[in-house]
């Protein structure tokens, strides 16, 4: 895993994490306005949280979880484990990726594929995979 220099780029958990408040957020149809009252931070404060461009504490985390009715841990899923091998380079900036969780095309996109059995939902993975590698690749 490479380490985020000190100071400037935010960690890769940080970006992780913020990134699962976000969708969480969008998914419960909850706006970052509404989130951020009821967690007693401005709505900026939780976009800087959601961005990491500001760290979220284990506090404030656990005050996201509870208001929007999720484990903590919800957070946290994905992320490699201790001594994992790292992290994956995202294709698309985090804004512009929270951005189409967050509209209601990514919100009924992601419904449906929820509501796939797992194995579909692995295969239709794969078929958007190569859709995009075939798309990314000049003739």
């Amino acid at each position: 895993m490479s380490k985020a220099r000190i100071g400037r780029d935010p960690h890769p958990a940080d970006l992780h994490v913020g990134r699962q408040i976000a969708t969480v957020r969008a998914l419960s149809d909850v706006s970052q306005a509404q989130l951020a009252g009821s967690i007693g931070v401005t709505f900026q404060q939780l976009q800087k949280y959601e961005s990491a461009r500001n760290r979220v504490s284990a506090s404030m985390i656990y005050e996201i979880g509870k208001s929007l009715g999720v484990p903590v841990s919800r957070f946290f899923e994905g992320l490699p484990e201790n001594g994992g091998s790292g992290f994956a380079a995202s294709p698309l900036p985090v804004d512009e990726r929270i951005g189409f969780i967050a509209s209601a095309e990514g919100r009924h996109l992601i419904e449906r594929v929820i509501q796939l059995p797992p194995r579909v939902r692995a295969r239709v993975s794969a078929l958007i995979a190569a859709i995009g590698e075939e798309l990314s690749f000049p003739k």
